[in-house]
This record gives structure tokens, C-alpha cells and sequence, in this order.
């Protein structure tokens, strides 16, 4: 999955890139209003991570800009919005989710709580349920970063544990390398570079293991495909 973090705080907005990444996320940073409306406006993200104390804009206001959708770009006015702030009393709260915002965490915070708020708002899209999705015989434990396919560990790197978190959302549907390039790196990522293909590879080998029937499928000219049966 892919988060904008909007925070102008460098050394916030670096400490969240770090955590945010060890858990697995494709993480872009936008420390401006006017960084993060460039950023949307092209790229396509699962969640936003907004602060509201802006150097250039209200963060409200860029919030409002999403939900009204003329500043969403690709990822479209439904974006899931997570405001952090410092701004913790009642009418800010309230303002924030009647503004639009998905959830709303006050500064100081845990990393621990950051991320299964972040964990929580991205089950939304994909019918809410627990952190542990279950695919087959294939179990990946979001809390945990952990992945296992019946009673044998995965030893996946975390792009790896990425890539297969995103296709068990989608069991069944083909999913592109330009979809993959999109939601499991950021913007970093050179769009020619073969590493969705190599990533992909890696990762069906270390879940076919030794003579088990391989659960992901090249769809030639369209993408891969997670099969929800062995």
C-alpha cells in the first residue's frame, strides 16, 4: 500500500517514512500543501496522512480540496484521510471528521497506534475484518508483518510481504505490474526498473516451496493473479 505523509517537520516526517516503511509501506513525502497537491495530482495513493499546521495551507482546507475532488488526482475523492496533528481539542476533532477526514490522531503518538489506525482504514476498501488476511492456505498477519503458507513460514523481505498483501486483497483479479508499481513503491522507484517482475518471481518460489502447487499466476500481457485455491 501507498501513503503520502503531508508533515512540514523534517525530522517527523523522516521518522515516519522510516516506521511506515518497516512496516512494509510504500511511503512518499510532501512537506507543503503544495508538494502534497503536485504529489496527488499525479500519483495514486491508498492513504493520506495529513497534518493540518501547514507552512503554505490549512490542512482542513486541502482535505476539503480531496473530498471535493478537485485536488485528489488519480486516487480520487474516496482517498482515506488520517489527520495528525497537535491540535487535540473537541472542536478540532469534530471540525476534522466533519471536514472529511477518515480518522484523527493527536500529536504526541505512538507509532504502534499510527499504524493500526492506518491498518484499520485500509480494511475499509477491501471489507474491514482483522489484520489477518486468509487466502487458501495462505495466512499474512498485517500486525505482525508476518506471512505463512499452512504450518511453513514465509522468510519474505518487506516488498516482498508487500506485493503479497496487496494480491491477497485481490484474490482471483489479475493485477498489473504498473497497478503493483503504483500501490507497493513510491515515488522513488524507477518506472523502467524490472523490479516488480523480479520481486514477483522471488516471492512465488518462497511461497511454492518445496513440490506445493504455486498459488500465483502470470497472466501473459496483463499482470499476476493470486489464486485462492492450491
Amino acid at each position: 500500500m501507498r501513503l503520502l505523509v503531508v508533515e512540514d517537520a523534517h525530522d517527523l516526517a523522516s521518522a515516519l517514512r522510516v516506521g511506515l516503511g518497516r512496516a512494509g509501506y510504500a511511503v512518499d513525502i510532501a512537506l507543503t500543501g503544495a508538494d502534497a497537491v503536485a504529489k496527488l495530482a499525479v500519483n495514486t495513493y491508498d492513504l493520506l496522512v495529513l497534518d493540518l499546521n501547514l507552512p503554505d495551507v490549512d490542512g482542513f482546507a486541502l482535505c476539503r480540496g480531496v473530498r471535493a475532488g478537485s485536488i485528489a488526482g488519480p486516487s480520487g475523492p474516496e482517498l482515506r484521510i488520517l489527520m495528525l496533528t497537535a491540535r487535540g481539542e473537541l472542536v478540532d476533532r469534530v471540525r476534522g471528521l466533519d471536514e472529511g477526514a477518515d480518522d484523527y490522531l493527536v500529536k504526541p503518538f505512538a507509532l504502534a497506534e499510527l499504524l493500526a489506525r492506518a491498518r484499520a482504514l485500509l480494511r475499509r476498501d477491501n471489507g474491514g475484518g482483522t489484520a489477518v488476511l486468509t487466502v487458501g492456505d495462505l495466512s499474512l498477519d498485517d500486525g505482525r508483518s508476518t506471512a505463512s503458507r499452512g504450518d511453513r513460514e514465509l522468510p519474505l523481505t518487506r516488498k516482498e510481504f508487500a506485493v503479497l498483501r496487496y494480491l491477497m486483497h485481490r484474490p482471483g483479479h489479475v493485477v498489473s505490474a504498473e497497478e503493483l508499481l503504483e500501490h507497493v513503491w513510491d515515488e522513488n522507484t524507477d518506472p523502467f526498473t524490472q523490479t516488480v517482475r523480479v520481486t514477483v518471481g522471488t516471492l512465488r518460489r518462497k511461497i511454492t516451496g518445496d513440490g506445493e502447487p504455486p498459488l500465483i499466476e502470470t497472466v501473459i500481457g496483463r499482470g499476476y493473479r493470486l489464486r485462492e485455491t492450491g
